[in-house]
């Protein structure tokens, strides 16, 4: 017996509270599943997810990712550099 529960709205950061609102979904969907019907229904989601990842990349989506990627990662030098000058200088 499949149960039609809207999905969760995530935030466009992904936070631990997303994974929390999509578990709870998960376990409100399943609940009344038998175990054949759990196996349909990931199926039916992995069928999903394999159909969007062979969908062509938006090249501004990948830019934008990849901006994000060299902010996270300069933010974080610039935070080593500030810890090992404070140790040295310490």
């Amino acid at each position: 017996m499949t149960i039609d529960i809207p999905k969760p709205d995530i935030s466009p950061n992904f936070t631990i509270d997303d994974i929390h609102k999509i578990r709870e979904w998960h376990h409100e969907k399943q609940k009344g599943m038998t175990t054949a019907e759990i196996v349909e229904d990931i199926h039916k989601g992995a069928s999903e997810f394999e159909a969007l990842l062979a969908q062509p990349r938006n090249p501004a989506i990948k830019e934008k990712a990849r901006q994000r990627v060299e902010e996270a990662l300069t933010v974080s030098r610039t935070t080593d550099t500030v810890n090992i000058l404070t140790s040295i200088c310490s």
